[in-house]
């Protein structure tokens, strides 16, 4: 099930029952933390294409070497 149908159920809840957030978070199988949780962006439209833009400059590279130069960490140091 969606988490956005899940609290889409979890509000209807709240609105025709008198049941706390957490009470109906619990009942739809949904944690608190995931209720109240807001993305940063909209989409990850924005991140995809700067990783695409990235990848067809440095056709060589695998995306985890790009993700740690992009991080700013030594593929190295890392073991």
């Amino acid at each position: 099930m969606p988490t956005q149908a899940r609290k889409a159920w979890a509000v209807q809840l709240q609105e025709n029952h008198s049941v706390t957030i957490a009470m109906s978070c619990a009942i739809v199988g949904l944690s608190c933390c995931t209720y109240y949780y807001q993305p940063k962006l909209p989409d990850d439209s924005v991140i995809m294409s700067v990783l695409n833009t990235i990848t067809d400059r440095h056709l060589r590279s695998s995306f985890p070497i790009i993700l740690l130069k992009q991080l700013n960490i030594n593929f190295c140091s890392i073991s």
